[in-house]
């Protein structure tokens, strides 16, 4: 008879699946330095979660922010540019939202190979950005083509963090930030 899931040890091993890949990297990941890293063993990783790809997925899905209810109780333009700016500022610093967004990124790219394990979540993860946001600029009036200017943002923002993550030039990508949001929402 199977033993039963360890919910508790379960989540512990979740959290620590974004820093690790955040400090070592997804490219090179493999489940024995992981497991190490984990305090546990590959042969328990499998047992949790059945594969890498789905440990990865079930990490990062216990990361992502509610981003709907960022942007929930916006109404006016003002606070819609606002929360944007804000979003991209809590989302580009040094705290647990960078180590969830350097992950994010890095699954991201692997989505766009053929076959990719990641490509549900990648889509899943991008519809739920530009569904959120499109909703706020509704109910803000400030597009006609929501889904359009919500797919413009999300990308554009996408691409500046990975450009801040690569380059760590602070002034230079938080001023690129400010200039999408203000053509994109004039």
């Amino acid at each position: 008879m199977a033993r039963p899931l360890d919910h508790r040890k379960r989540a512990e091993l979740l959290a620590g699946v974004v820093t690790y890949i955040a400090t070592h990297g997804l490219a090179e990941l493999s489940l024995r330095p992981l497991a190490a890293a984990l305090g546990t063993s590959s042969r328990m990783l499998i047992y949790y979660f059945g594969t890498k790809e789905e440990l990865l997925v079930q990490a990062l899905t216990t990361q992502r922010p509610d981003v709907a209810a960022v942007f929930a109780d916006v109404t006016e333009p003002e606070h819609l540019r606002a929360r944007l700016i804000g979003f991209f500022d809590l989302n580009n610093t040094g705290g647990a939202q960078a180590e969830s967004v350097r992950v994010l990124l890095q699954v991201l790219g692997a989505a766009c190979a053929p076959n990719s394990p990641y490509q549900d979540y990648a889509e899943a993860a991008i519809g739920t950005f530009v569904t959120a946001f499109a909703a706020a600029l509704r109910r803000t009036g400030l597009a006609e083509d929501p889904e359009v200017v919500a797919t413009l943002l999300i990308s554009g923002m996408r691409g500046i963090l990975q450009d801040h993550l690569i380059t760590h030039d602070d002034d230079r990508t938080h001023r690129a930030a400010r200039t999408l949001v203000a053509l994109a929402l004039p």
